[in-house]
């Protein structure tokens, strides 16, 4: 028979404050243990007050001798100062409170230790005064590294668009030179290629426009250039459904393109600020300052530990009761994209890995000896993880300056808490829970009745652009409440999996999910980099009835940047209630979407169940219950002001947690740079729009500055770009190359300059209005219309096109004109269908909409829709 253990009373009781008073409290009782940690302290000494130890492991060892005796918690108070791992703290069942007590790493009351996997770097001298390069010795016991940071400023590894042209072949590519033979150490190159939206010169690459997979260099040999396996294989390979219609994954792509968007961790790239170079051959770091670091001042930090804390136990014998309280988890690496199998990402941080994979791995019965179950790709590493764990808590801690995934509650979590914790600056995903390669296990090995609350996440994904702040697989009864997640490469919370089988009209995979609530969250400023994803991103079947499946309820949604859905119900997305929550400004729908349900022998006449009700939103759909979807009672709205504000202030943190707002991990610096700079020129003018900062640095970005490469310079306030999305650019030479780089701009200045946009040539050419738009269509609501349309014909920019780059609307019959802008115009596609909302209409009047496209030459063709009367 399994133990029970019995309920951890802070923060499922308390808020947090309440929380720190009590401990303090308690701790003075009798029977309760302390053991004193101080960077400063003795492991040779006894753990008092007055005589504290010097590491956690020494710590650990005197809590479990306490263990066995005390009447109470047993508490490990950490000094404030930094804690430099030598080795990760690994807890176990042993370590576990006991006796219905806990076990409690907690901050001594306002200070802020730090636990380091990094060594700091000294010794710095300058070595070429025309590149601004210094370098430094590092230890002869540092293999490798992928992160560096200044002040806790993130770093980057040297990179720049590829030198030469090359053209795939099956090993990897052909150059067009053999310039990068030449290159010092090319087995540590690796390509980069990064999705997104294609627009004008910038091609969305990667293995779907949600990832950005990597894959290491093998060997350069005169103009051979040989990719790693079996990273190479996984990411060109993808094995074809015997009809050869879509890959056996039913996910992405078969590979990732013909052109890596850039390289990265080249000797020769060194130059621009704010790039380093690890030379693990000489034991060398080289690095170039950005304004205003003194190298010789700065606390310069180079991850060494892939792991900080590892909690493990087993199904039968599960960690519990261990409380995490005011600690901060910072400078840690994650070497295994080094490795052969690179990041062949899949989604979400999942990579397809191993000889097979791209054959095998994850394809069950969709591929002779495939791997069962479907879809159990490798998961994202975390510098802290947890395996079969009860009780656990983390409790106003700080995850930050991580290099792969920050927190991991694994497989066989329950009851476990993270509460008003701030992730920030991570490499990969914030927050993951649970996994996908089981999901039908047993109670024991099923995560369940989890919480996860009042968090702050913030610039995850700063290295992994696929990297998402929550995600979550196959659990049960979770509760992702009243967090904030705000500048991030692409989507806020992912939960849920398996239900791509429905692409070919199979059932989704199978799984015990269920009761799971997303509620209160507040979601800004997403999918800056990446497209094809949510704010709330959503897959698979979440229960067995819309009773018991998931709740997505109270979220507050605004300022999506790439093209997607607020609220996404992706494939096989089944139960799923989506109830209370505002959408606003998305790219391009607020909610979506539908799928066909294949699940319990139905035969897709009907829908998989969904409930869209009572949301705020410009989507405008009209009320409408058939095949198992019911929408009813939604709200148009066209600004936040019309949400009313009782539904805004109940959403992210609450407010004995709005203080972790405040906390800062790194100096005041600038911008990262802009990225995937794209450009469109002809007749002396040139376009050119770009992804903006996902880290803002200091303060937010107030202006961007747009360069050619033939010496044209031009300006835009951040207001204006959020607006417009693109920056005209007058006075550029015709029949010359030109490329194109973008600034960010803060109050602590200017970041260094993005990638150049790839080369174009502008030409003379006549440009003609579009064409009228497409499937335009109104839906009314109560003082508003929402306006649906699709592109013109023929309105990419190939040929005499020009972008599209905006939409006019005239409102009859009073002849307002309204003029829809931004990067939901900018990069609308294909047959994808956006919208915009027209307020300020009379209710029972009778309106018609005439809409047209706008493009270098001017406003085209329109299209009428209507008449509508307004309710």
């Amino acid at each position: 028979m399994r133990k029970q253990y019995p309920q951890i009373t802070p923060s499922s009781t308390f808020p947090a404050p309440a929380l720190l008073i009590l401990s303090l409290a308690i701790l003075s009782s009798p029977g309760f243990a302390q053991i004193h940690v101080s960077p400063t302290g003795n492991d040779a000494s006894s753990g008092t007050a007055a005589r504290p130890v010097r590491t956690l492991q020494r710590a650990v060892t005197l809590a479990r001798s306490q263990e066995t005796t005390a009447n109470g918690d047993v508490t490990i108070e950490l000094a404030g100062g930094t804690y430099r791992l030598a080795r990760p703290l690994e807890l176990t069942p042993e370590d576990s409170g006991r006796n219905g007590h806990n076990l409690i790493f907690r901050a001594m009351p306002g200070e802020r230790p730090v636990l380091s996997g990094g060594v700091r770097i000294t010794g710095w001298k300058k070595i070429d005064q025309s590149r601004n390069l210094w370098t430094a010795p590092v230890p002869p016991s540092v293999t490798d590294s992928r992160q560096l940071y200044i002040d806790g400023v993130r770093a980057t590894r040297t990179r720049g668009r590829l030198p030469v042209g090359v053209t795939m072949t099956a090993t990897g590519y052909t150059a067009a030179d053999t310039r990068m033979a030449a290159w010092k150490h090319p087995s540590n190159l690796e390509f980069v290629y990064t999705g997104g939206n294609s627009v004008w010169s910038e091609t969305g690459v990667g293995l779907g426009s949600w990832t950005e997979p990597r894959c290491p260099v093998a060997s350069i040999e005169g103009t051979t250039i040989t990719m790693a396996q079996p990273c190479w294989n996984n990411s060109t390979l993808r094995v074809m459904l015997p009809s050869g219609a879509r890959t056996a994954n039913l996910v992405g792509p078969k590979s990732v393109g013909a052109t890596p968007t850039y390289v990265e961790n080249a000797f020769e790239l060194l130059g621009t600020p704010g790039q380093f170079y690890l030379d693990h051959d000489s034991s060398q770091l080289y690095y170039v300052p950005r304004l205003g670091e003194d190298l010789t001042k700065a606390d310069v930090e180079l991850p060494t530990l892939q792991s900080l804390l590892s909690i493990s136990g087993t199904p039968d014998n599960p960690a519990h009761n261990i409380i995490f309280s005011g600690l901060q988890f910072s400078y840690t690496t994650w070497l295994a994209p080094n490795g052969p199998d690179g990041f062949s990402e899949i989604q979400a941080g999942y990579q397809v890995t191993g000889p097979d994979g791209y054959s095998k791995q994850a394809l069950c019965t969709l591929v002779p000896g495939g791997m069962c179950p479907y879809g159990a790709w490798t998961k994202e590493t975390a510098n802290v993880a947890l395996h079969f764990s009860h009780h656990i808590q983390f409790v106003r801690d700080a995850f930050a300056h991580l290099g792969a995934a920050g927190l991991d509650l694994g497989d066989g979590a329950q009851n476990d808490v993270v509460e008003g914790s701030v992730f920030s600056d991570i490499s990969g995903n914030g927050l993951e829970l649970a996994g996908v390669a089981n999901p039908l296990a047993p109670d024991a090995e099923f995560a369940s009745d989890n919480r996860i609350a009042n968090n702050l996440f913030e610039h995850v994904g700063a290295e992994y652009r696929g990297g998402i702040a929550i995600v979550i697989g196959y659990a049960r009864r979770t509760l992702v409440t009243h967090n904030q997640i705000d500048h991030t490469p692409y989507a806020a919370i992912s939960i849920g999996w398996g239900g791509w089988p429905d692409k070919i009209q199979m059932t989704g995979q199978a799984n015990h999910s269920t009761g799971n609530v997303i509620s209160d969250n507040l979601i800004h400023d997403f999918m800056l980099v990446l497209s094809d994803g949510g704010g709330i991103y959503t897959q698979g079947r979440t229960g067995q009835t819309l009773a018991d499946g998931e709740r997505v309820t109270g979220n507050v949604i605004y300022d999506q940047f790439s093209s997607g859905h607020g609220i996404y119900t992706d494939n096989g997305s089944s139960m799923i209630t989506v109830d209370g929550n505002v959408m606003f400004h998305t790219n391009h729908d607020n909610w979506g979407s539908r799928h066909r349900d294949w699940y319990d022998g139905h035969n897709g006449t009907n829908y998989d169940p969904l409930t869209i009700e009572n949301n705020y939103w410009q989507q405008g759909d009209a009320d409408s219950s058939k095949e198992n979807v019911t929408e009813a009672n939604n709200h148009l709205i066209n600004s936040l002001d019309q949400v009313p504000p009782a539904v805004l202030r109940s959403a992210g943190l609450e407010p004995a947690f709005r203080d972790i707002a405040s906390l800062h991990f790194a100096k005041a610096a600038p911008p990262e740079p802009p990225s995937r700079v794209a450009a469109w020129a002809a007749n002396g003018i040139a376009y050119v729009t770009w992804s903006p900062s996902v880290d803002q640095g200091g303060s937010p970005v107030e202006s961007y500055t747009v360069r050619a490469s033939t010496g044209t310079e031009a300006h835009i306030s951040a207001a204006e770009f959020r607006k417009n999305a693109y920056l005209k650019i007058d006075g550029i030479a015709t029949s010359q190359p030109v490329t194109f780089t973008v600034t960010a701009a803060n109050r602590q200045g200017t970041s260094v300059a993005s990638l150049p946009s790839r080369e174009i040539t502008p030409q003379q050419q006549t440009i003609e209005p579009p064409a009228a738009p497409q499937n335009v269509s109104v839906h009314a609501g109560k003082g508003a219309a929402s306006i649906h349309f699709q592109l013109p014909p023929a309105a990419h920019p190939a040929g005499h096109a020009s972008p599209i780059l905006a939409y006019e609307v005239t409102v009859n019959p009073t002849g307002r004109k309204v003029v829809f802008t931004g990067r939901n115009i900018i990069v609308l596609e294909g047959t994808h269908t956006t919208f915009y909302a027209v307020d300020g209409l009379t209710s029972g009047t009778s309106y018609t909409f005439s809409v047209a496209a706008v493009n270098a030459a001017g406003t085209g063709t329109p299209a009428v829709v209507g008449p509508v009367t307004i309710p």
